[in-house]
């Protein structure tokens, strides 16, 4: 591999630690360096993915088009010969499905809260002419504001006809899959979708799937016939929704246009689910745009046509995140402190002390974080010098001369996002757009959006779904209290690892011995070097002026089950018992287990962790769950098994 993969990347970005893996992709936190904002940074390389490289592409298209406060934003696309990275949102709260499994199942209440987010994005997606196909909760996560956002856009299908046409692909996760779809008929995307819904909406009140079995056979049976058990603690009103969305014949199944206004959606609202983009595409905020004209030396009719291209690269990036500060309140200004700027004219040694120190800072935090289906391997690139160039800071003075210039020169009207030739990667999808009169909905015209107040999901628009209907200026949409965010202490010193069965695992933590550590300038050369052991390398073991080696000291957190112990050694040791008997092959590494499961032929199954942590709370100890790869339902019950199979009481 060469150099260049990587380079483009660090001019902007500073790469964190490993937040989520998956089938074909690597998620890393990363730091945009221009505008301090947080991203997830997925990484893939184009020949690990193979026959999985359109699903890529197509995801890419898709998310392009796509801009709605609860799909996961894109904001930057850089390919290499060998890599494709993919910018996005960060969403710090983790997956639904690890929110759900730890409060067992969520109140009707709570339920609506997150069920009317997932409609609202349902139903725009589907105004813009495309089916998602994967529905489910390990597809959406939540945000710092406790709001959800889709992801995983790699099997949406845009059919070529419209959303009436129908599709022959059978795809997703079998669970969610609708019945028409897993007898390989002909089905209509949306129809498919209405289902999911609907296994997802059960998932969200019980806390377990409606159709389940080991054996998929046996589960599609289950699937097309359509019969499911009700708990008793469900209302009326969301067992009659459940039996409208799980219609086995899906000319039966409910609308997402009739679902928008549904009684049991409508209750304790004013107003209809709000569907349409408070971010319409082709906007172009003044403020966002001033502010780039300023750092970059650009008129604003110039920097206003360069957005206008919509090209996902550094200057999307960098409008859109000021865009995401703006909307949460911060000032829209770019960082222009020599960190910042340090990158446009510094040598590659430079960024990779820099990138020492991102490090180092980040491994004190707590990632309760997986993101979606997608890593392929730990093998990454190992770099020698390399020099940058780029733009020049400008001082405060000229800034503030420039920006003086500016005020008399008026910016260009905002411009429609260009449209450009897709290159077509799946039969079923096609460049042809429907008009915004022949689709379901209705479009209002893009308007500007108001700054969202902290704990406020939104201020709704004219909904003219429901003409007469007054606007709902409650705060309903706002989820239940953000879950507390982990301490910033850390283990300082790390025990020796400890190996089950002889396991050599590398879940993203490339250890280096000392000898290797002696012989760093050899290493330095070496192009063959998995990044993350450079990562580790540049990183110390032991933080200065720190000797404590318990466990770290966390908040409780709805991915930390909590233990009735005094003794954090003593729970380590009982799950450290408990681990072979399940089957699970685990790395040790002070509190924390690196745990993994594999099939008869060697095959990777699972992989999680499990760290045993201190809590605030007096006299308990708790366990910190993340799954990393992996089936979500058979993860909640090995977790589940090896809980219970501990002599411990969970509190």
């Amino acid at each position: 591999m060469g150099v260049d993969d990587y380079e483009e990347l660090l001019k902007h970005y500073q790469l964190h630690e490993t937040i989520g893996t998956g089938g074909f992709a690597k998620v890393k936190l990363g730091t945009h360096i221009l505008t301090g904002e947080k991203v997830a940074i997925k990484i893939m390389d184009k020949e690990s993915l193979g026959d999985d490289l359109p699903r890529v592409k197509t995801e890419i298209e898709a998310m392009k088009n796509l801009s709605h406060q609860h799909v996961c934003r894109l904001y930057h696309v850089i390919e290499t010969p060998k890599k494709i990275f993919m910018i996005l949102e960060y969403c710090p709260g983790g997956e639904l499905f690890d929110y759900i499994i730890a409060k067992d199942h969520l109140t009707e209440d709570e339920a609506r809260v997150f069920f009317r987010q997932i409609v609202s994005a349902v139903a725009y997606i589907h105004s813009q002419g495309y089916a998602h196909r994967d529905l489910k909760p390990e597809n959406l996560l939540i945000d710092e504001d406790q709001n959800l956002k889709l992801i995983d856009f790699g099997l949406c299908a845009k059919p070529k006809g419209g959303m009436d046409y129908h599709l022959m692909t059978c795809c997703g996760s079998p669970a969610y899959a609708a019945p028409e779809l897993i007898q390989g008929k002909a089905y209509i995307g949306s129809e498919a979708d209405i289902w999911s819904m609907g296994v997802l909406m059960y998932a969200l009140m019980c806390g377990y799937l409606p159709f389940d079995d080991d054996h998929v056979m046996v589960l599609y049976k289950k699937i097309m016939r359509g019969k499911y058990e009700i708990p008793k603690w469900l209302s009326p009103g969301s067992v009659l929704l459940l039996s409208q969305m799980l219609q086995v014949d899906p000319k039966k199944r409910i609308s997402v246009k009739h679902l928008l206004r549904h009684p049991w959606l409508m209750q304790g609202y004013h107003c209809p689910v709000e569907w349409c983009s408070k971010c319409p595409l082709g906007y172009i905020d003044e403020d966002c745009i001033t502010e780039l004209s300023v750092y970059n030396k650009h008129s604003k009719e110039t920097m206003s046509r360069l957005i206008s291209e919509w090209n996902y690269d550094h200057t999307t990036a960098t409008y859109l995140l000021l865009q995401t500060k703006k909307s949460r309140g911060k000032p829209v200004r770019l960082v222009r402190s020599s960190a910042a700027v340090e990158p446009f004219g510094s040598s590659f040694k430079e960024l990779r002390a820099r990138n020492k120190l991102s490090f180092e800072e980040a491994d004190n935090n707590e990632l309760p974080y997986v993101f979606g289906s997608m890593e392929f391997s730990d093998d990454e690139l190992f770099f020698e010098d390399c020099s940058y160039s780029g733009l020049q800071p400008i001082t405060i003075k000229e800034r503030t001369k420039f920006r003086a210039e500016l005020g008399s020169v008026d910016s260009e009207p905002s411009t429609p996002m260009k449209q450009k030739t897709r290159v077509k990667e799946d039969k079923e999808n096609s460049d042809s757009k429907l008009s915004k009169n022949e689709g379901p909905f209705l479009h209002p015209a893009p308007w500007t959006p108001i700054t969202k107040k902290k704990g406020i999901l939104t201020t709704p628009n004219n909904n003219i779904l429901l003409p007469g209907k007054e606007k709902n200026s409650s705060t309903k949409e706002t989820p239940i209290k953000k879950a507390a965010q982990a301490d910033s202490e850390m283990t300082g010193v790390i025990s020796p690892e400890r190996r089950c069965r002889s396991v050599d695992l590398d879940l993203n933590q490339g250890h280096l011995d000392s000898a290797q550590k002696k012989k760093g300038a050899k290493v330095f050369g070496s192009l063959e070097r998995g990044l993350d052991k450079v990562i580790t390398m540049l990183t110390p073991s032991k933080r200065k002026g720190c000797t404590r080696d318990g466990p770290r000291k966390l908040r409780a957190h709805y991915n930390v089950t909590m233990i009735n112990l005094l003794n954090p050694d003593q729970l380590l040791n009982e799950i450290v018992r408990v681990l072979p008997e399940k089957n699970v092959d685990y790395v040790q590494k002070g509190y924390t287990l690196k745990c993994k499961t594999q099939s008869d032929f060697g095959k990777v199954t699972m992989q999680f962790e499990l760290e045993v942590c201190q809590l605030n709370k007096p006299d308990v100890v708790g366990i910190r769950r993340q799954r990393l790869k992996g089936d979500a339902w058979v993860y909640k019950r090995l977790v589940e098994d090896i809980l219970s199979s501990c002599k411990v009481t969970v509190v």
